[in-house]
């Protein structure tokens, strides 16, 4: 069986995440841009990958810091006003790669943190979405996550399909079996004696 993966998630996947080498390892000193050997030092500090330091995780080798876009200057924005934060700047997956580097790190604020924030970015992302014409780009667009820039765009198709059917589109059909006519109480009881 063949495994098909939407660009989206390769691009998450090759989002860097900062980790610390609980272990030295051998013959991968180039992960370490600081390294001048072969080797990678115990408790050196790397960016690598998140697909990358999620495996070496997996194999306790690494330990998974909180990416700086989940730190507490973050949330104090979103706190003071979630709808004008640029986080599409600090991570284009925020969401994605937050339920997935949470349990790495062992933050269980991120989840909730996550959650609040989405849904302080739900509603007005799909208001705009219904209120915005094609033809031009709203400037609060770059400010969107990827997830939430699907969503938006969801909701702008939604409402142009909406418009276009209001305005004389394919019409909705009675079934034909609904054209038949009721047959009374006296038939029906006619055909089953």
């Amino acid at each position: 069986m063949a495994n098909y993966y939407n660009i989206d998630e390769i691009l998450m996947e090759e989002e860097l995440v900062s980790v610390v080498f609980q272990v030295e390892a051998n013959g991968v000193g180039l992960l370490d841009p600081g390294s001048e050997s072969n080797d990678v030092e115990k408790g050196a500090k790397v960016d690598l990958p998140f697909w990358l330091a999620h495996e070496l995780y997996s194999r306790q080798v690494v330990s998974v810091n909180v990416p700086t876009c989940f730190g507490q200057k973050t949330w104090k924005e979103i706190q003071a006003d979630a709808a004008c934060v640029d986080l599409r700047s600090r991570c284009p997956y925020f969401y994605e790669l937050g339920c997935r580097v949470a349990p790495l790190v062992g933050d269980k604020s991120i989840g909730s943190s996550l959650l609040y924030t989405f849904a302080g970015r739900y509603k007005d992302a799909l208001c705009k979405g219904h209120k915005s014409g094609f033809t031009s780009t709203p400037k609060f667009l770059p400010l969107l996550t990827k997830e939430e820039s699907q969503l938006f765009e969801a909701a702008r198709s939604s409402m142009a399909a909406f418009k276009k059917w209001r305005v004389g589109g394919s019409r909705l059909e009675r079934a034909s079996i609904l054209g038949r006519k009721r047959k009374s109480a006296a038939e029906v009881q006619a055909l089953n004696p």
